[in-house]
């Protein structure tokens, strides 16, 4: 009897090493937005090394920030036999017709980041708790202009800047950082004197660094706003890229590291770094992609062996495609935590702490 014992479980020791090597040799397929952020070359070059050190042949495209090349670009992944797709769309709301594809061959699907909308064939979404994000930066400018004490005889002049329409991110973001803010709009206690607060009035195409400081520009010449003109406390922007641009265009008004509005990000993208070492940035939100990209690599290997996809949030985030009255429906989804980073911290928390950036990387 304890022969027989001993050699099942041998056997099952056997199966299991065979079942737990299956994966190796997957077909994975990481699409990528674009090339021009910072954030998606670091992200999918990071995605890519993990995922062929553990074994899986990846498919790494990159999508020039065009709808039709994404297309096209996951077409060729799903008929060049990949078995699990990463994707940051482009677009949100459209992948529907190209991922039915992918679901009908049974094809494993995580969004990335950005939810992927309309579409039944998204089966994990891996991102950050971005409704945090956007608290963050709203919670920073409410302590940085001391909000909760001000009243409406001594306001905090305020901009916004958000993301692209079409990233579902950007609601996220928006929505987080105006639950703390819109309060103080209502009340009086911030004014925005371009009344642009809404999420369409604010949005910035491609996320784009030249849009943003475009309109920056037109801000800035609209209400007269300067070191000597008309006051602006703070331009809350929900990223880096637009971050970038709102600086560049206040630098080129004249405003300097003493006098310039206080200005939010997120990413933690060496320019905008380097303009918070600089005095030119108040503050970002950092998202560790590191941790994103090792927690995508869990999902991966799970869904390749078979086991259970580890996640911590089923009852958020709904595509469209999902039945809102049925909490059983959300997509299995799991957020990373952000980080806040100052300016007077952010050199030895990226440097020394987190190892993200060389000192050299920061010159």
């Amino acid at each position: 009897m304890k022969k027989i014992i001993a050699i099942l479980l041998a056997t099952a020791t056997l199966m299991g090493a065979v079942f737990a090597k299956s994966a190796k040799g997957t077909k994975v397929g990481v699409s990528m937005p674009t090339k021009d952020l910072q954030r998606w070359n670091q992200d999918g070059a990071n995605m890519k090394a993990e995922l062929e050190k553990a074994g899986f042949v990846v498919d790494l495209q990159y999508a020039a920030n065009d709808i039709p090349t994404q297309i096209s670009q996951i077409e060729n992944m799903i008929t060049g036999k990949c078995k699990i797709l990463v994707i940051v769309a482009v677009d949100g709301s459209s992948l529907s017709n190209v991922l039915e594809q992918a679901r009908k061959k049974k094809i494993q699907v995580i969004a990335y980041d950005r939810l992927i909308m309309n579409t039944k064939a998204v089966s994990y979404y891996a991102t950050f708790d971005n409704e945090l994000v956007g608290k963050m930066q709203g919670q920073y400018l409410e302590r940085a202009l001391n909000l909760k004490n001000r009243t409406k005889d001594d306001p905090a002049y305020m901009e916004f800047f958000t993301g692209d329409p079409g990233d579902n991110n950007a609601n996220f973001f928006f929505n987080g950082a105006m639950k703390v803010i819109k309060p103080y709009l209502d009340s009086g206690v911030v004014v925005c004197r371009s009344g642009q607060t809404t999420k369409a009035q604010v949005a910035t195409l491609n996320w784009s660094t030249e849009e943003a400081q475009k309109r920056m520009e037109n801000l800035i010449t609209s209400n007269k706003y300067g070191p000597k003109g008309t006051k602006l406390d703070a331009v809350l922007c929900s990223n880096d890229s637009t971050a970038l641009g709102a600086t560049n265009a206040l630098v080129s008004a004249g405003y300097t590291a003493a006098n310039i509005p206080l200005i939010t990000g997120q990413d933690c993208d060496i320019a905008n770094t380097k303009n918070m070492i600089k005095g030119l940035q108040a503050m970002n939100v950092f998202k560790d992609t590191r941790v994103l990209a090792a927690k995508v690599l869990e999902m991966i290997q799970a869904i390749g062996e078979g086991k259970k996809v580890s996640v911590n949030n089923t009852t958020d985030y709904n595509n469209n495609e999902k039945n809102l009255q049925d909490p059983t429906s959300f997509i299995p989804s799991f957020l990373c935590t952000p980080e806040e980073v100052l300016s007077d911290t952010c050199y030895d928390f990226l440097v020394n702490n987190k190892k993200y950036y060389t000192a050299a990387e920061l010159k």
